[in-house]
């Protein structure tokens, strides 16, 4: 099921707060002014908007929104009921035959589950279940690729037009050493750029990629189990082995994460 995933404008909130608590500090709430340099966000954000404009096809620029919409939100997947599922499915197998199976698709509301049982039921041999499945989960993770590229492309392009900023800025200085008065503003511009390239890339952009990159492995996991469960029901196994093959799934990766917090921790 998937729902709201409050974390995200968390971190961006919390991101933001930082910057500004650095600003109010040292300048209090009038320096909030100085941060705020309309020449250098068009110079950020328009760089941005053009260099991504040319990389990707509309096609994939279309998918931008629903991406976007992807980061705040999130699925939560109850592995421990779904291993249940498929013992109980192992065991109508065993019991009354796969063809009984098809009769209780109806209640089962993920589609990937369904396919795999229907492949099932038809009597096609567990190495090209495994085969087809594997190619839908390949195909899934290509078209979540497709639509992270996007904001893992802005969060490189973000930092070089800060960058591109600073030089225009600095130019606009150098050309005009003689006018101090123009010295402030075009400074302005060559620091400010940098630091809105930086922060879009690395509060918005790069974060949002890491979180869609994680989605998507958590996916991939979860219809691993799927099909490792729709083999297993195909092929006649033991519920209580199947169960337990499908549970080592689970305590490997609680394994491996909690070997990942221990190397953090040391």
């Amino acid at each position: 099921m998937k729902k709201f995933d409050i974390l995200t404008p968390i971190g961006i909130v919390l991101g933001i707060t930082v910057i500004l608590l650095a600003v109010f500090a040292d300048a209090g709430p009038s320096g909030l002014v100085f941060f705020i340099q309309i020449a250098s966000i068009l110079i950020v954000f328009g760089g941005v908007i053009a260099a991504i404009v040319i990389t990707f096809s509309m096609a994939e620029l279309k998918l931008l929104p629903k991406v976007l919409v992807e980061t705040f939100r999130t699925e939560t997947h109850d592995l421990q009921q779904l291993i249940d599922a498929f013992v109980d499915l192992s065991g109508k197998a065993r019991r009354e035959g796969l063809l009984a199976l098809e009769a209780g698709l109806d209640d089962v509301e993920d589609p990937f589950i369904k396919k795999g049982v229907l492949l099932a039921v038809d009597g096609i041999e567990p190495d090209v279940i495994k085969d087809i499945m594997m190619a839908e989960v390949i195909a899934m993770e290509e078209r979540h690729r497709k639509g992270r590229a996007i904001l893992e492309k802005a969060g490189e392009y973000a930092p070089a037009w800060g960058m591109i900023g600073t030089l225009i800025g600095l130019v606009l200085m150098l050309q005009n050493l003689n006018d101090p008065s123009t010295l402030g503003p075009s400074m302005s511009i060559a620091l400010l750029t940098t630091l809105y390239g930086t922060v879009l890339a690395n509060l918005i952009f790069i974060p949002m990629a890491t979180k869609l990159t994680n989605k998507t492995d958590e996916e991939v996991f979860v219809k691993q189990i799927i099909i490792e469960g729709v083999i297993g029901v195909q092929s006649g196994q033991n519920p209580k082995i199947l169960g337990e093959k499908l549970s080592a799934f689970v305590s490997n990766k609680a394994n491996k994460e909690n070997l990942g917090d221990d190397n953090v921790e040391s």
